[in-house]
């Protein structure tokens, strides 16, 4: 069964989360397709995947990488999934999939300051649980640390 977790960005941006999320994906062996809302995104967040902790090094690509089954984390910004990807991340307000169920985790980060994100957010909530998907809801606490809220 596909397990949707929604998380709810309050008081860390994306470029901080969605690296520690990922690393934690691929140290567990998983296969990550990442959607972003927008071409320009997928490029920005690209290129801040390679140079967001000095210490670190997260294996990802894009299209224009090439050898997209090769790939880890695979970054797009449409519904394609050409890494065999069981984990996929929906960020940017990324529309659901269609194939939600086809993977193992679906994972929706959103920006919980925006009145629209928000609003996308729960219509997704009640969609995926609709269609009988397990769903649960983090949030960071005031030392950014995920709590499992519902």
């Amino acid at each position: 069964m596909t397990e949707a977790l929604f998380y709810h960005l309050d008081g860390q941006p994306l470029e901080r989360v969605l690296p520690v999320l990922l690393q934690k994906s691929v140290e567990r062996g998983w296969r990550v397709v990442v959607e972003a809302g927008t071409p320009e995104r997928l490029a920005a967040l690209d290129s801040h995947l390679w140079t967001f902790d000095d210490a670190a090094f997260l294996p990802h690509g894009t299209a224009a990488d090439g050898h997209s089954a090769l790939q880890p984390v695979y970054l797009v910004a449409g519904p394609e999934a050409p890494n065999g990807a069981t984990v996929r991340f929906l960020i940017d307000r990324a529309p659901l999939p269609d194939d939600a169920e086809r993977y193992e985790r679906l994972v929706l980060i959103f920006d919980g300051t925006d009145d629209g994100a928000l609003a996308e957010a729960r219509a997704a909530w009640k969609t995926l649980k609709g269609r009988g998907l397990e769903v649960t809801y983090w949030q960071q606490d005031g030392e950014g640390r995920w709590a499992r809220k519902a």
